[in-house]
């Protein structure tokens, strides 16, 4: 199995700046980050995910053939084009080389996020993310292999899209949201 998380390089680490930020009282103050791997027939999918920790809501993803940066800030532009989020929003992931190189970096600069990082081998100090993690792995992978699997990654995104935006943001109901889904708690903010 791949690992997703090389915190073994040399490329500055940002604080986790999480632990000590008062929970989100409203979308687009704190975003949390992660990146997984699924199995296809023809080899590995990454699947990088954001989440709006306030909503609980999926608001960026990208898959890749590869643990390349690119695949994260592709999910981070996805997030950016379609939340538009103001100066000083916490941006959390893991030390992964992907979140901490420089293009990354460059990119969370420019538009004024502020990036946090969990410690080393610390995987609970990004629990919602870890969780929506398990949630994607059960509710819609394992469900997919329980039929023979993907067969490819085309396969395996079209999968990952249906589950996130015609199920999981639109009809998931959470307990941490008053049993509401993530599109229904945002639209219910005052």
């Amino acid at each position: 199995m791949p690992r997703t998380t090389d915190s073994r390089h040399d490329q500055p680490i940002a604080p986790n700046r999480l632990a000590a930020h008062p929970p989100p009282t409203a979308p687009n103050q704190i975003w949390v980050a992660d990146l997984t791997y699924v199995r296809t027939e023809t080899g590995w999918l990454y699947v990088a995910v954001i989440m709006d920790l306030y909503s609980r809501r999926i608001i960026g993803w990208a898959t890749g053939q590869s643990l390349a940066t690119a695949t994260v800030l592709r999910a981070l532009r996805m997030a950016l084009t379609h939340r538009r989020p103001p100066h000083g929003l916490l941006y959390h992931s893991d030390r992964g080389i992907q979140y901490a190189s420089a293009e990354h970096r460059a990119v969370l600069a420019a538009v004024g996020i502020e990036p946090s990082m969990s410690r080393v081998d610390h995987p609970y100090d990004n629990a919602a993310m870890e969780s929506w993690m398990a949630t994607y792995k059960r509710e819609c992978v394992a469900l997919a292999e329980a039929v023979g699997g993907y067969t490819d990654a085309a396969h395996a995104t079209a999968d990952f899209v249906d589950y996130v935006e015609g199920y999981y943001n639109r009809q998931r109901r959470h307990s941490a949201l008053g049993y509401q889904t993530p599109l229904d708690f945002e639209a219910n903010v005052n």
